[in-house]
């Protein structure tokens, strides 16, 4: 499938999505920096603590608004408003002003908005797509936001310290091109709305949530995405300080690769190999039964990520983070496209919202990673990495298919 015969919005959401994740990985990393700097640690792990709670709130919220309402509005006032909030940052970061009491503000209201923003373009994409591009057309967006979050990370690392307020100026500028974009080539797609069936709002929103909390299945995937995610971020967590620590330096003449070097070493890598290999990787896998797919790609992942966590000489962290990484490839794609079907066309926003509920549990998951690795030898936490990657895909996988042969049999009872 080409480029010029994806659907229009699926083009819009793909494009603005890119740039969206861009802003944010320029300016992430470094949130806690510039509120440690500015005001101090404590208030600062305080401040961060409560955007997160705030963004699981709201990413909800974004997710029962998203099928209520026209999905083209919600886009223009949320992406308005978050370039708004943008601009009140650069505006506090003038050296003369510099009014961080406005940026803290702002901030979390750009966290809000893009918070429940994120539902609704997830739900814009399962909209614009059938059963059978939905692979493709999510392997393209996995492309995009690994290249997004490189640039962005480079970006933001390049120009933070000396050029803070070129830096959001910049960010304010694509942010406002992105609510263009949404006013100009967005198209409202024709779907069922979400009626409203209890007059108190935050009872419907619960009970709307409650449903995809009955949906087993859907709880399961859910559910082990966050196990496999949080694999996966355990390399900037438990990994990446346990390279510091212990990782022994090697030399390329002069040039020294010590732990945090290795680290930036395996997360270029791993960029690499996305940005080159997705689609070839794709067109491969689509030859197979997606199930047998789906089980190679959670086993070279699986042995990849349980490796890498104890290895400590470069060439097997090199070749093992390689076998993650192409695993990786594998199976994301088809995760994302068959748990995209699994979604209610009425209910597309919420179930998007609580899927996402995968990444925040994973990080978690990868940040407690870091607590266990002082209790637990190098080789036990692969032991103990090795059994999360396990339930994770056992989970995923019936979690995905499990439902399908469930329907068959009752259409074949009937």
């Amino acid at each position: 499938m080409k480029w010029r015969n994806f659907p229009q919005n699926v083009k819009v959401r793909l494009i603005t999505s890119f740039f969206n994740r861009l802003t944010s990985s320029a300016i992430m990393p470094f949130m806690a920096l510039f509120f440690a700097q500015n005001l101090n640690k404590v208030w600062a792990g305080i401040f961060l603590v409560i955007t997160v709670i705030i963004s699981f709130i709201f990413n909800l919220i974004g997710g029962y608004i998203s099928d209520r309402f026209n999905r083209k509005k919600i886009l223009l006032i949320t992406s308005s408003l978050s370039a708004l909030m943008f601009l009140l940052m650069t505006i506090s970061l003038i050296p003369e002003t510099k009014i961080i009491g406005l940026f803290a503000i702002a901030y979390i209201a750009f966290t809000i908005t893009s918070s429940m923003e994120y539902p609704t373009m997830d739900a814009l994409i399962i909209d614009s797509t059938t059963p059978e591009n939905r692979k493709f057309i999510y392997a393209a967006d996995y492309w995009l936001v690994n290249l997004s979050m490189a640039i962005g990370t480079a970006a933001g690392g390049l120009l933070y310290v000396n050029h803070q307020l070129l830096l959001f100026v910049i960010l304010t500028v694509t942010l406002i091109c992105i609510s263009i974009a949404f006013m100009l080539w967005l198209n409202e797609t024709d779907r069922v709305l979400l009626k409203q069936k209890h007059q108190n709002v935050l009872v419907d929103v619960l009970n709307n949530y409650k449903i995809a909390l009955q949906d087993g299945p859907f709880v399961k995937v859910v559910v082990g995405s966050m196990l496999i995610i949080g694999a996966e971020l355990t390399l900037n967590n438990y990994i990446g300080v346990r390279l510091v620590e212990s990782f022994d330096s090697i030399f390329l003449g002069s040039f020294e690769i010590s732990g945090v070097r290795m680290l930036s070493l395996l997360n270029v890598e791993n960029m690499l190999i996305v940005v080159i290999l997705t689609f070839i990787v794709t067109k491969i896998t689509d030859r197979f039964s997606t199930k047998k797919m789906l089980i190679f790609g959670f086993i070279l992942y699986g042995i990849g990520y349980t490796i890498i966590t104890s290895g400590n000489v470069w060439y097997v962290l090199i070749f093992f983070n390689f076998i993650a990484t192409m695993g990786e490839l594998i199976y994301s794609p088809i995760v994302n496209a068959e748990q995209a079907n699994m979604m209610p066309k009425d209910q597309r926003g919420s179930y998007a919202a609580f899927a996402n509920l995968g990444y925040t549990g994973g990080d978690l998951i990868a940040r407690f990673s870091i607590i266990m690795g002082v209790f637990l030898m190098p080789s036990q936490m692969s032991i103990y990495m090795g059994i999360i990657i396990l339930v994770g895909s056992i989970l995923l996988y019936t979690g995905l298919f499990k439902r399908k042969l469930v329907t068959v049999k009752s259409i074949a009872e009937a």
